[in-house]
């Protein structure tokens, strides 16, 4: 277990990134905890021109990065890791990761909207029997066998090449602009222009069923599909019950994005906010970091600046 941080962040988006730079920059021990610097709806946007002070339209990974460089800039540390659960109902708050746990006064929620509803039939029903959301995760388990992946996005390529390392043959179901990078993997396939139709099995996953854009139907044998297709679905599985949400799944809060516990706040697409835009995200952050600090500080009021 580690030492206790004055701030975590759960979530590496426009929000997380903009609490980060602000608490960090409040003096506040900050850890960033992000599945992946590549996940998130800002980086999968091709281009980006709509963001005050840019001069030149540019894509969302390259913007997203310069948030990330600023957060540490201040002295924010950034850690590459799953969040699979929290406890939240303690002055001091336990944050569990695959390999660690750790503590801090305060949490931030900026875990985005990039969740979604099982959509492909059989991937609920075979989900922790075949199907996985993580690669980082569950790869272990399919040492020396046949597995897909299906997403269009960087991420999803990156899991894929994880998988190679573990797995006897990685299919990823996916229109790539990448195909040179991995074309040196022997046990890596690129089936370009499918979609998949269904998930198939007994009491594990058997075979999974693809459909092309010419409409025809092939079937493959495997032992596991991994999912990483977008949605727009607030992502607060790894909550459990900890916090409020509203009906659609949305973490609700207060104008200081306070949530209903003590010492947790929210930013960004992950709240029930109608607006979702980049600026929006990070003023968001901006408002959890300082609340945050006047949490921490028990002050009445937010300071603002801290310049010297």
């Amino acid at each position: 277990m580690s030492d206790v941080y004055d701030v975590i962040i759960i979530g590496g988006g426009p929000a997380g990134l903009t609490a980060a730079q602000y608490s960090a920059r409040a003096g506040l021990r900050t850890l960033i905890l992000d599945k992946s610097p590549y996940g998130g709806a800002l980086a999968y946007a091709s281009v980006i021109e709509n963001y005050p002070g840019l001069k030149e339209p540019m894509a969302g990974k390259d913007l997203l990065n310069i948030f990330r460089e600023q957060a540490l800039r201040f002295g924010a540390v950034y850690k590459e890791t799953k969040v699979i659960g929290v406890k939240l109902d303690q002055e001091i708050k336990d944050i569990y990761t695959m390999d660690e746990t750790y503590q801090a006064k305060v949490v931030i929620i900026a875990t985005g909207s990039l969740g979604r509803k099982t959509t492909i039939e059989g991937e609920a029903e075979f989900l922790g029997r075949g199907v996985s959301y993580c690669a980082i995760c569950d790869s272990a388990f399919y040492r020396g066998k046949v597995v897909c992946v299906l997403g269009t996005s960087e991420e999803a390529i990156r899991e894929a090449i994880y998988l190679t390392k573990f797995a006897s043959k990685v299919f990823l179901i996916s229109p790539i602009r990448l195909k040179e990078e991995i074309e040196a993997l022997s046990n890596l396939e690129i089936l370009e222009g499918y979609s998949a139709l269904a998930i198939k099995g007994s009491d594990t996953v058997h075979t999974v069923i693809l459909r092309d854009n010419k409409g025809e139907k092939r079937e493959i044998s495997l032992d596991g599909v991994f999912v990483y297709l977008q949605g727009n679905k607030p992502i607060t599985d790894f909550l459990g019950d900890s916090l409020e949400l509203s009906e659609d799944g949305c973490i609700k809060t207060n104008s200081s994005m306070e949530t209903n516990v003590p010492g947790v706040f929210c930013a960004g697409d992950v709240s029930c906010t109608e607006i979702r835009q980049v600026v929006v995200a990070a003023s968001h952050g901006c408002i959890s970091a300082l609340s945050a600090e006047q949490f921490i500080s028990k002050r009445k009021k937010k300071k603002f600046d801290w310049h010297k």
